[in-house]
């Protein structure tokens, strides 16, 4: 396994056009889990008032953008799923598994964009993603 310092996490979310949205971190950390399955691990230290965001989204998969190490990396993208969601004390820790998929930004933007031209979203827009890749 390979631990590095999370330093920005953005959600891509289809209705709104897969604009970047910043959840603002306290802290966190992304394993690379070396995995047979190829998965990641992204723990994200935030403020208690994202709690209701995921909980909302606890049963979707959630496309992600992780800036890694430093702030002029260019970020990674990733589907994932959240594994749980902790209160510590006014903040929570939300735990995200999921596959990178950043096979280069612009390709990423330029599918996405495709997709959601074409009409997709929601869970079929998800499943059209992969099937593309």
């Amino acid at each position: 396994m390979k631990t590095f310092k999370l330093r920005k996490l953005e959600i891509l979310e289809h209705d709104k056009q897969m604009d970047p949205y910043e959840i603002k971190l306290l802290d966190g950390l992304i394993i690379n889990r070396e995995d047979e399955h190829d998965q990641w691990l992204v723990e994200a230290y935030i403020d208690k008032a994202y709690e209701d965001y995921f909980i909302e989204k606890q049963n979707q998969e959630i496309m992600i953008q992780a800036t890694i190490t430093k702030d002029t990396n260019e970020p990674a993208t990733f589907i994932t799923n959240i594994q749980s969601i902790n209160k510590i004390g006014n903040q929570i820790n939300v735990l995200l598994l999921g596959k990178i998929i950043d096979k280069g930004k612009s390709i990423v933007e330029d599918l996405l964009t495709k997709l959601v031209k074409e009409g997709y979203e929601g869970l079929e827009l998800i499943r059209e993603f992969k099937k593309s890749f």
